[in-house]
């Protein structure tokens, strides 16, 4: 009997994702972000985000199934996001992934989000070369990864931000230039008709004596923040500055990246999450990969977001290797450093006895929050048997 069809959740921040994978291979997926409920207060709100993932839980997961041409039958796992992301967020996700897992009898896999965007890669390229250098670029994390087996083996960080992500540095300059939210793609958007040596800004920790893999994006938004100041009362030339932002922060990224490759022997590169989506990232990644021998590797820009398509990813590697499945009382961890590609943080059981009506499953659930217990009911009786 073959693998069996990996079902992946995706709720850590405001985008709800499904995604069914089998053996390597996306059989469909589906989104529904709350993007547009958080634009007016220039970033994500934890709460709203929440109530989104509880209305968008059953019609995401019935979606992606129609996609596929499943029913809810023919899962045979289930995979979800267990952290880091927004602590009411990650446990909508867990709570209608668990009702699913008890209802339909099937393992249930916590994943670690950062992994997925790694494994998201394999959905369009094929298995990841052992080894592999990572680049993870997004609104939350900028790490340098040195990945081997995603499922089996620890992932090596060679160097991660030490304040701001660069998709956080989009984001708070971008509103600075008076430009909307999401940053990210309103700063690449106004750069095409900018020039990016229009304006000087620095390329932080690439000196001699810095940390060769370390990342800092905190000091380039003041830059960006304080060039804006000098323009008041005057018209800001955006297109200039949005151009430059992202020249320093492509520059940056993909010199650290290919610097990495180079001093560890290992000729791919692989590049994921949000940013990766930027395209001066992508174009001057090609050119330097090019030049060095090394092959680059980004997903498609549908995969490169956040999706549920990479959980299921993971979730299929972690089936295949043989891995053991989440205990009931997995947990969520809003924190969770990025060690392994399973994260399976658990909740003491002594949990369960302030619900005593609940069964094992609510054990992870947490009382003073009554949001996530929303998330299971229709999760459970939506999706077609």
């Amino acid at each position: 009997m073959g693998a069996p069809v990996v079902l992946g959740i995706e709720s850590s921040c405001d985008e709800t994702g499904a995604g069914l994978v089998r053996e390597g291979r996306l059989l469909g997926h589906a989104v529904a972000s709350s993007m547009d409920e958080h634009a007016r207060y220039g970033g994500v709100v934890p709460e709203i985000a929440a109530r989104a993932h509880v209305h968008s839980f059953t019609p995401v997961v019935q979606r992606a199934l129609e996609k596929a041409g499943l029913r809810a039958s023919d899962i045979g796992a289930i995979a979800v996001t267990t952290g880091p992301g927004l602590s009411g967020a990650l446990q909508v996700g867990l709570a209608g992934a668990k009702a699913l897992a008890y209802g339909l009898d099937v393992p249930l896999y916590g994943v670690h989000h950062l992994a997925g965007h790694v494994a998201a890669d394999t959905l369009e390229h094929g298995p990841l070369p052992d080894p592999c250098m990572v680049l993870i670029v997004s609104g939350g994390h900028t790490s340098l990864l040195l990945v081997r087996d995603l499922a089996r083996d620890p992932i090596v960080h060679l160097g991660d931000t030490l304040d701001d992500a660069a998709g956080e540095c989009f984001d708070k300059v971008a509103r600075v230039f008076g430009l909307p939210y999401p940053g990210g793609p309103a700063i690449d958007r106004a750069a095409r008709d900018g020039d990016p040596a229009a304006v000087t800004f620095p390329r932080p920790l690439t000196g001699p004596r810095d940390d060769p893999y370390a990342f800092s994006f905190s000091g380039l938004k003041t830059a960006a923040a304080r060039w804006a100041e000098r323009h008041a009362g005057a018209t800001l030339p955006v297109a200039d500055g949005s151009a430059a932002l992202q020249e320093a922060v492509a520059d940056v990224l993909t010199r650290k990246a290919v610097a990495a490759c180079r001093a560890h022997g290992v000729d791919t590169l692989v590049v994921v999450g949000g940013v990766a989506a930027n395209s001066r990232v992508r174009s001057l990644a090609e050119q330097r990969c090019a030049a060095a021998g090394i092959t680059l590797r980004v997903p498609p820009l549908g995969l490169c977001t956040d999706n549920g398509a990479m959980i299921a990813a993971v979730g299929d590697l972690l089936v295949r290797a043989g891995a053991e499945p989440a205990p009931l009382n997995v947990s969520i961890d809003p924190s969770a450093p990025l060690e392994h590609a399973a994260l399976h943080p658990s909740a003491p059981l002594e949990h369960a006895a302030l619900h005593p009506s609940a069964p094992l499953e609510y054990a992870a659930l947490h009382p003073s929050a009554p949001l996530e217990h929303a998330a299971v009911r229709p999760a459970a009786r939506g999706v077609r048997a």
